[in-house]
C-alpha cells in the first residue's frame, strides 16, 4: 500500500511538472525525474547477455524528460522537409505520431536545434537515464508487470512487411513517472556508444568513449515483446535511419552553479578538488601523480576537465582521465577514463570550446615512453563531450614541438591556434600551431631555423618559455608569456620573457616582462577574457627559491596598504600588454590548508600566502565567472573581484 501512495504522488507530481511546462510555452512537454539510484540491467541469457551484469546507477541530479517521443509536428517544425518521409512503410502519418527514419545525427542536431529556439540545453538521454526513467522504481520486465497491455501492442511479431499501425504518442497509461510509450511504440536513441557493462557501483554513468553503434531502447512496433523490455538493450549504426526508431530528449540544468550569483558583485567561490578518484570498482586506471590538466566550457552548463595520470611521467602507463561538475553541483563527478592509445606515452593535452556548439581535444601520442618524440591528435565532440570522434592525426611526424599544453585559442578570423612545447626540455620554448579551416589542416609556421639564443631585445623562431600561454592582440600580434629562458632585470632578479609575433609565429622578439621568472611544476595561464582584458595568472616565485631568499610580490590590501604576498596571482592588462596595473593575489583572506596534488602537495592558504605552485588551466564561462585549475584544485572568481582588490 505504502509503494502504491508513492507511485501515485509520483504520477501528480510528474503531471503537474508537465502542465506547468507546456503552459510555458515548451515545444515539448517535460516531466521531472527525480535523482535516485537504482539496479540497472539483468542477469543475461542467450543473445542478452549484454544486459549483465546488473549494477548499481546512482543518477546524482534530477533531470527532465520528454512526455513523449518527440512527433512528426515537433520535428517537422526544424526540418520540414521531414514530411516528405511521412507514411513510409505504412507508419508514422499523422502530426502526432511518433517521428521516425531519423538518424542518431538528425536527433542531434533537433536537441541543438531545440535548445537554441528556448534557451535551454537539450540533449538525449544516456543509456542509464533512459532505463532509470522507464523502470520508475520497478524491477519487473515491464513497468507494467511481467506482461504488457494489449494497448500497448502495436503487432508485436517479427513482420516482413509492416501493417498499417497508429504510432500516435500518449495513447496509453503512463508510468509512475509520467512518461508515455517507454515500451514499444518506437525506439529511441541514447546518446551512449554500445559497449558491454562494467561491474560495480557508478554514478552517471555515460558508456564508452567512443565505438562503432549508439544505443537504442524501448523497441518498437512490429517487434517481439522480448524487445520492448525495461533492461533490452539494442544498437544501431549512426547514421541508420528507418521506420522502427525515433527519440526523446532530455532537458539538462539551465545554467552553472554560479548562474544564481549577482555576478555584478565581486564573487571568489570556496576552492573545490577536481581530480577525484574513480568510484570503486569501475576498472578505471587511476595513479598516484594526477596533473597537467584542461578545462572547457559546455554548452549543457558542464564544465569539463582532462588531466593525466601515471607513477612516471615518462612512462608507457600514461592515461588521460576527465571530471565534469555539473550545474549546481558542489562537487566534481569521480574520474572517468577519457582518453588512452595503449602503452603509449599520452604527454600533453588540451580541450577548447568553439563558442560553435563543437568541442575539440588535442593530445600528444608517443611511440615509446618519453614525451619528446610527440606526435599530435585531435577528437571532436557535438554532445558536451559525452561521446568523441575517432582520433585524427593532425601533426603526424614523432618529433619535438609537438607536446600539447592546455590553453588552444582562437582568433577574430576563426583561426585557432594550439601552443606546444618546443622540446622536452626546461629551456627549449614553445612552438605554435595554427588552423586556418576549423581544425582540418595545421601548419607550424617555424621554417626549421635553430632554435634560438633567448636574449632581451633577441629575435628567433621560438616563443622563450616552454609550457606558454598565447594570445592575439588587436593589432594582430601574438603575445606570449612562458616559463624558462628566463631573462635578467635588475640587481639580477630573473624576469619572465615576453615574446612578441608580428607574423603569426615564424618569428619571435623578445623582451622583459614586469614578471618574476617561474620554475619547476609551475605552469602559467594566459588568455583573453569576454569582457575584454588580458588575464595573466601565475606565480610570485618557486617554493624552492623563496627559502633561499624573500621574494614574493607587492600587492594592494583591502585598505590600500602594501603588503608582501607570496604564490598564485592574477594580473590583468587594459592595453594589449603594456601594462598590468591589476595584480591581485589568489586569496579571499581566509585561511586553509589544502592538498595541490602533484608536485604541490599541502600548503596553507591565507592572507598573504596562495598556492605556491602547480601546473595551471583555465576558460571562462559564458556568464563571465573564471575557472582555474591548478593540478589538483578548482578556483572560481569573476572580473569584479580582481578589480575591486579586496579581500
Amino acid at each position: 500500500m505504502k509503494d502504491t501512495r508513492r507511485l501515485a504522488r509520483l504520477v501528480c507530481l510528474s503531471l503537474a511538472c508537465w502542465v506547468g511546462s507546456y503552459a510555458q510555452g515548451q515545444i515539448v512537454k517535460m516531466v521531472e525525474i527525480p535523482a535516485g539510484s537504482f539496479y540497472m540491467g539483468s542477469d543475461g541469457w542467450g543473445e542478452n547477455l549484454d544486459e549483465a551484469p546488473v549494477h548499481q546507477v546512482t543518477l546524482s541530479k534530477p533531470f527532465r524528460m520528454g512526455v513523449t517521443e518527440v512527433t512528426n509536428a515537433q520535428y517537422e517544425m526544424f526540418r520540414p522537409e521531414h514530411k516528405m518521409l511521412r507514411g513510409k512503410n505504412n507508419v508514422s502519418t499523422e502530426d502526432d505520431d511518433a517521428v521516425v527514419n531519423v538518424s542518431y545525427q538528425d536527433a542531434l542536431d533537433f536537441c541543438k536545434w531545440l535548445s537554441d529556439k528556448e534557451g535551454k540545453h537539450y540533449r538525449l538521454p544516456t543509456e542509464a537515464e533512459w532505463e532509470y526513467a522507464c523502470r520508475a522504481g520497478t524491477y519487473t520486465l515491464y513497468h507494467t508487470g511481467d506482461g504488457l497491455a494489449g494497448s500497448m501492442r502495436r503487432n508485436q511479431t517479427i513482420a516482413r512487411d509492416y501493417q498499417p499501425v497508429s504510432l500516435k504518442v500518449g495513447q496509453t497509461p503512463p508510468n509512475a513517472f509520467g512518461l508515455y510509450d517507454m515500451h514499444g511504440n518506437v525506439e529511441e536513441w541514447c546518446m551512449d556508444w554500445y559497449g558491454p557493462y562494467e561491474a560495480g557501483k557508478q554514478i552517471d554513468p555515460k558508456g564508452p568513449v567512443e565505438g562503432e553503434f549508439r544505443v537504442t531502447r524501448g523497441g518498437s512496433h512490429h517487434t517481439p515483446d522480448e524487445y520492448l523490455r525495461s533492461a533490452n538493450r539494442m544498437a544501431m549504426i549512426p547514421e541508420d535511419k528507418h521506420s522502427l526508431t525515433g527519440f526523446r530528449v532530455v532537458e539538462c540544468e539551465e545554467a552553472l552553479s554560479t548562474k544564481a550569483l549577482d555576478l555584478t558583485k565581486p564573487v571568489f567561490m570556496e576552492p573545490i578538488v577536481f581530480v577525484r578518484p574513480p568510484i570503486s570498482g569501475a576498472n578505471v586506471p587511476f595513479y598516484k601523480h594526477n596533473h597537467q590538466p584542461s578545462v572547457t566550457w559546455c554548452e549543457n552548463g558542464d564544465l569539463l576537465a582532462i588531466w593525466f595520470s601515471a607513477n612516471a611521467e615518462n612512462g608507457r602507463g600514461m592515461v588521460v582521465l576527465s571530471s565534469r561538475l555539473h550545474p549546481g553541483a558542489t562537487e566534481w563527478t569521480s574520474a572517468e577514463l577519457f582518453y588512452k592509445v595503449p602503452d603509449r606515452n599520452m604527454t600533453g593535452s588540451s580541450l577548447f570550446n568553439d563558442g560553435k556548439g563543437k568541442l575539440f581535444h588535442f593530445n600528444g601520442v608517443e611511440a615509446a615512453g618519453d614525451w619528446q618524440n610527440l606526435m599530435m591528435v585531435m577528437r571532436t565532440s557535438t554532445d558536451n563531450g559525452f561521446s568523441w570522434s575517432k582520433s585524427k592525426i593532425i601533426a603526424p611526424e614523432h618529433t619535438k614541438r609537438h607536446q600539447v599544453v592546455s590553453g588552444t585559442s582562437m582568433t577574430p578570423e576563426g583561426w585557432m591556434i594550439q601552443v606546444c612545447d618546443a622540446g622536452p626540455g626546461s629551456h627549449d620554448g614553445a612552438a605554435v600551431h595554427i588552423s586556418k579551416d576549423g581544425g582540418q589542416t595545421w601548419n607550424d609556421p617555424w621554417d626549421g631555423a635553430p632554435m634560438p639564443d633567448f636574449k632581451d631585445g633577441g629575435i628567433g623562431t621560438t616563443i622563450a618559455g616552454i609550457h606558454a600561454g598565447v594570445v592575439r592582440l588587436k593589432n594582430g600580434h601574438l603575445l606570449a608569456l612562458g616559463r624558462g629562458n628566463s631573462l635578467i632585470g635588475e640587481k639580477g632578479k630573473k624576469i619572465m620573457p615576453m615574446s612578441i609575433s608580428k607574423d603569426m609565429g615564424k618569428t619571435w622578439e623578445y623582451h622583459l616582462s614586469e614578471f618574476p621568472a617561474i620554475d619547476g611544476g609551475q605552469r602559467l595561464v594566459l588568455m583573453r577574457l569576454k569582457e575584454g582584458p588580458i588575464l595573466l595568472v601565475s606565480f610570485t616565485d618557486h617554493p624552492q627559491r623563496t627559502r633561499k631568499q624573500d621574494l614574493g610580490m607587492e600587492f594592494t590590501d583591502s585598505k590600500g596598504n602594501k603588503i608582501k604576498g607570496y604564490g598564485m596571482y592574477a594580473a590583468l592588462s587594459y592595453d594589449e600588454g603594456k601594462t598590468w596595473p591589476v595584480k591581485r593575489l589568489m586569496v579571499d583572506g581566509k585561511e586553509r590548508h589544502l592538498n595541490g596534488g602533484a608536485w604541490t602537495g599541502y600548503f596553507t592558504m591565507d592572507a598573504t600566502h596562495a598556492e605556491p605552485r602547480g601546473y595551471l588551466a583555465g576558460t571562462q564561462t559564458p556568464d563571465g565567472m573564471i575557472h582555474i585549475l591548478s593540478s589538483r584544485i578548482h578556483y572560481r572568481f569573476n572580473l569584479k573581484w580582481l578589480e575591486e582588490n579586496k579581500y
